[in-house]
């Protein structure tokens, strides 16, 4: 059974190892993202009060995030492992997620350490109108305010790895097959 926890600042190459690793462990990526568009398609209690806040423009309650990852995590496929992306994002979700696996838990938190001028240039250079300047900056102010504590809360927990994010996809991919098996 292999869980992983994938953290990076934006543009640190984190959808390009998420595939890469669900490929190489055989295990599904599980994007909050992606869970909360299903739960809204499918219809579930969780997704229909996810879509009333997403509609109103606010960002989703920890307790409704919560519910969602715990019925998603509950499916199948997941039984054998998985690999959280985008969530936990606080503090608070990171300690109901491991109290949620209990006596199981999380074997790896993998951040991809990428310097912010890197992380900057690669996001300036994918042409998104979203990616202004001002954008960009608010983004890794959002991962200094919100990011860091969880790290330091993995780290808490003899978990956490950090892996350096520059290098060619398989280079990066490399680091962190090796990190994990060396700390699972």
């Amino acid at each position: 059974m292999t869980r992983l926890v994938i953290l990076g600042k934006q543009g640190a190459g984190k959808g390009t190892q998420c595939a890469l690793l669900v490929k190489h462990y055989g295990i599904p990526h599980i994007s909050t993202g992606d869970m909360l568009r299903a739960a809204v398609a499918e219809g579930t209690d969780l997704g229909l009060q996810a879509k009333e806040v997403m509609e109103a423009g606010e960002l989703v309650s920890d307790d409704l995030i919560l519910g969602i990852v715990r019925e998603r995590l509950a499916q199948p496929d997941a039984q054998l492992g998985f690999l959280l992306d985008g969530f936990p994002r606080t503090d608070v979700q990171a300690r109901e997620l491991t109290a949620m696996l209990a006596p199981e838990a999380i074997d790896v938190a993998i951040d991809i350490e990428v310097p912010d001028n890197v992380v900057t240039e690669r996001m300036s250079a994918r042409g998104r109108t979203d990616d202004t300047p001002e954008a960009i900056q608010r983004r890794l102010e959002i991962y200094q305010t919100e990011t860091v504590p969880l790290l330091e809360f993995f780290s808490s927990q003899g978990i956490l790895i950090s892996v350096d994010g520059l290098g060619t996809e398989d280079e990066v991919q490399d680091r962190i097959v090796a990190a994990t098996e060396r700390n699972r």
